[in-house]
């Protein structure tokens, strides 16, 4: 079917941007005229000839589902069409909520394995507990059949209301259950994790930009400066942004009144400023933000703002380049239209986008050929000879390099990675090995977390030598050291173990005081967070780059 659209697809593609006119004018009630037709008129001509004329029966709503992203390709990277089977999904995460019973859960040997059932979740009120394995979901026997991750979030995502029965196993009581659950709304929360790094400053990491960001940030800064927090680290690596307005509300919280958060500008949208109103209740708080490759749009807004005031210091690699903004529109059937409006601008006057005139291939290879550059390894490695300098508050240079620079540049770390490493990393061991020790061992770490926290369970797990028991599992996967692998790699292998494990029993809240030991970006960020009054300023000032 495929082979015989191409040639359609061909033919009518110049034309078919008369779609969206159509599509669009049947939402505000008007016409488009082009050549002396009306967008439905000429649209309707080209269809009907095809549906009455062409060689083959052609479906074409079919053809219309090919044709407009192709159209949309031409365009640029971040303008796409949203099918309407696919609408709900793809929203979603940005909402904040799905329907769903409200458990965690990863695949090993071809088993479902509950790693965490949700407070308060529907789960939770009929009784599925951690370490449970799902064997059965209504009818469909989910357990060594090869089922997939997605198609287990199929199974037990579905509308809110409805029910959906479950069969599980519990190895320590060696026990099936069977259970009734009726589907929920179930939170995905923008905030992983908020903790005091040290005594004096909070860290609060942001993975998305919903409807519920602004105030999820809000809670976790007010719990942080109850727990005594005069400092902040906002980690957004790896947040690829979202909606804008929860980036600016989150940003006027460490802005004062009358600074510029952001301005946008579009042919159809002209600019539009987006200034701090004073009413943030960190004004005079210092701040680190934190930055990777995969941090965009939004998250980019959040770190231009406290750049270009010089509120802050940025800090880690260069973001990803997303300097376009988007506004989404339901069509008629269903789908939907992300369209590209305009493209925004640093509080300096830059845009950040990254060039797209290349192509999408080149585009999506960006980070790949930053990669290949050295650009994740030296901060040398990144030219802005060709690029256009702009200057912050204080008069420091900043550049329009496809990204938000960093002042402080840290590349990835490679410390303690070894060939054997690799491998485990790869076949997913530590997080494999983390799970069955918790699995064997469940009531004695809850209980350790619960009296002491995670420096308790801590202490404890370096009591216990369980490094060999990681190596014992390599092993029987055809792994093993060589070498000095063992010297290199043992404190990162065991530090990312106690972290998964600590993570099976207390989530993220386990996890991230763990990992912090290899994470030499939030250390470094912690170190600034230290620096006197005067040693801060002389930090905030210095230029990222001299050219």
């Amino acid at each position: 079917m495929k082979r015989i659209y191409t040639p359609i697809i061909l033919a009518v593609v110049l034309a078919f941007g008369i779609m969206i006119g159509n599509f669009m004018g049947k939402q505000g009630g008007q016409m488009v005229k082009s050549s002396g037709y009306s967008s439905t008129g000429k649209l309707d001509y080209i269809l009907n000839t095809i549906d009455k004329q062409y060689v083959d029966t052609v479906d074409v709503d079919s053809l219309t589902e090919l044709l407009i992203p192709q159209l949309l390709e031409e365009l640029d990277p971040h303008t796409n069409y949203i099918p309407a089977k696919d609408l709900q999904s793809v929203n979603e995460e940005l909402q904040g909520n799905f329907g769903g019973v409200g458990v965690q859960f990863r695949i090993f040997d071809d088993t479902v394995m509950v790693i965490h059932v949700i407070d308060g979740g529907p789960s939770q009120k009929v009784g599925i507990k951690d370490g449970d394995r799902l064997i059965a979901v209504d009818d469909s026997v989910i357990a060594g059949v090869g089922f997939k991750n997605d198609d287990v979030m199929d199974a037990l995502r579905g509308k809110r209301g409805t029910l959906v029965k479950v069969k599980a196993y519990r190895p320590y009581e060696n026990k099936t259950f069977e259970f009734e659950i009726k589907r929920g709304t179930i939170p995905v929360e923008s905030v992983e994790v908020a903790y005091m790094l040290n005594a004096h400053t909070g860290y609060i990491n942001v993975a998305r930009f919903g409807q519920n960001t602004y105030n999820e940030f809000l809670l976790a800064l007010a719990r942080l400066k109850q727990q005594g927090a005069t400092a902040m680290v906002i980690d957004l690596r790896g947040n690829t942004g979202g909606y804008l307005g929860a980036a600016i509300g989150m940003i006027n919280e460490f802005l004062k009144r009358g600074e510029m958060i952001v301005y946008t500008d579009g042919k159809a949208q002209r600019r539009q400023e987006y200034k701090a109103d004073g009413s943030g209740s960190c004004q005079n708080m210092r701040v680190a933000v934190l930055l990777d490759e995969w941090s965009a749009s939004a998250s980019e807004i959040f770190a231009g703002a406290i750049q270009d005031n010089d509120r802050g210091i940025v800090i880690g690699r260069r973001s990803f380049g997303k300097g376009l903004v988007q506004n989404q529109q339901t069509l008629s059937d269903g789908s939907a239209l992300r369209l590209t409006i305009a493209r925004y601008y640093t509080p300096s006057g830059r845009c950040i986008q990254k060039n797209y005139e290349k192509g999408a291939e080149d585009y999506a290879e960006d980070l790949w050929n930053r990669y290949q550059h050295g650009e994740m390894d030296s901060k040398d490695s990144i030219s802005f000879k060709n690029t256009k300098s702009f200057t912050t508050k204080n008069g420091r240079k900043v550049y329009d390099s496809g990204g938000i620079m960093p002042d402080i540049f840290i590349p990835r770390d490679t410390t303690g990675v070894t060939r054997f490493s690799r491998k485990v990393s790869n076949k997913g061991l530590v997080v494999r090995y983390a799970f069955f020790y918790v699995d064997k061992n469940r009531i004695k770490l809850m209980n350790i977390s619960k009296e002491g926290g995670v420096d308790a369970l801590l202490s404890y797990l370096k009591s216990q030598n369980l490094f060999p028991g990681l190596l014992a599992l390599a092993k029987k996967e055809g792994i093993r050291p060589k070498g000095n692998d063992l010297k290199v790699s043992r404190q990162m292998m065991e530090t990312q173990m106690y972290a998964s494990i600590a993570q099976n029993v207390m989530d993220s809240e386990g996890f991230y005081p763990i990992i912090k030991d290899l994470d030499n970006t939030l250390l470094e960020a912690e170190r600034i967070m230290k620096l006197t009054d005067e040693s801060f300023q002389s930090q905030l000032m210095a230029s990222y780059v001299e050219e």
